[in-house]
């Protein structure tokens, strides 16, 4: 993991002053996981679209909104932005998180890599593992109780991913199957 930080470490600032990874691919690939190792090896923030209270309906595009508006253009700007973490336990906002201006900042989670902000991201990285498998890991995760949920889910998120094309923009792939 050290080399890949030293990797986005030599690459020029994306987002303002800031080198922007981004750590992309469907739910359940391992993206958390990865995204946090990366940004300890960078020693920055990473920032999660669980974070955000991401919406069942209409795919991954619906909380991007927030994440953009409030984090992204303030740095893009030169601007510390900072948002309200969501608290999924509770079902309601919790504390203000600062997001300085930084050398990096590692934003992960379904629809981060996004075309439509493919300007303001020094890396990519798209994290993928086998259907199955990742959909064993959500039922573990969450319980069996939301499978009706996450079958509309990785339904919606293939249509996204297919029509973004978010995984041919990758600098890095990852498979952790």
């Amino acid at each position: 993991m050290n080399h890949l930080a030293e990797r986005v470490m030599s690459l020029r600032p994306s987002c303002g002053p800031v080198r922007l990874v981004a750590v992309d691919g469907p739910a359940g690939a391992g993206k958390t996981t990865f995204a946090v190792r990366l940004a300890t090896a960078l020693g920055c923030q990473v920032i999660h679209s669980d974070d955000f209270p991401v919406p069942w309906e209409g795919g991954p595009g619906g909380w991007f909104h927030a994440l953009e508006s409030q984090v992204l253009l303030p740095l893009r700007d030169g601007q510390s932005g900072g948002f309200r973490r969501y608290d999924w336990v509770r079902g309601e906002y919790a504390e203000h998180v600062t997001v300085p201006v930084a050398p990096a900042l590692v934003i992960e989670g379904v629809g981060t890599a996004r075309a439509s902000i493919s300007g303001l991201l020094a890396f990519t990285v798209w994290v993928e593992a086998p259907w199955e498998l990742r959909f064993a890991r959500v039922m573990e995760r969450d319980g069996a109780e939301l499978e009706p949920r996450w079958r509309e889910w990785f339904a919606a998120e293939q249509e996204w991913f297919d029509e973004d094309r978010t995984r041919d923009r990758a600098d890095l792939v990852v498979s952790t199957g």
